[in-house]
């Protein structure tokens, strides 16, 4: 009685774990992502918070192929701390550092023509 009672669940887990990933390929289609160019950006202020967290949250979704973004690190009062946080992971993750006030032009200067 147990077993089946498992059974049912881990089959209805299943069956849920397949829809969800055909909704996320309608919703998702590929070959979109690669054509535009998509940032996400992260404001940082004072010594970076959840920052690290932050990033690797975006590359994992990056990693699964469901978006494909460039990472910017918005400085926006950044202590010495949280930049020096902020240049490492930028090393480390393959992001950029850009002050707030000059995002648009930053942006503008590496979008694809």
């Amino acid at each position: 009685m147990v077993l089946d009672f498992v059974a049912a669940v881990l089959s209805a887990v299943g069956i849920l774990a397949i829809l969800w990933l055909l909704m996320g390929r309608l919703l998702l289609p590929t070959g979109v992502w690669e054509e535009a160019a998509l940032y996400a950006v992260l404001p940082a202020a004072g010594v970076g918070g959840n920052l690290e967290q932050d990033i690797k949250a975006l590359r994992w979704l990056a990693d699964s192929r469901l978006v494909q973004w460039n990472i910017v690190i918005a400085d926006a009062g950044l202590t010495p701390e949280g930049r020096a946080l902020a240049a490492r992971l930028c090393m480390q993750e393959d992001t950029a550092l850009c002050p707030l006030e000059e995002l648009s032009a930053y942006i503008r200067a590496h979008s694809p023509e």
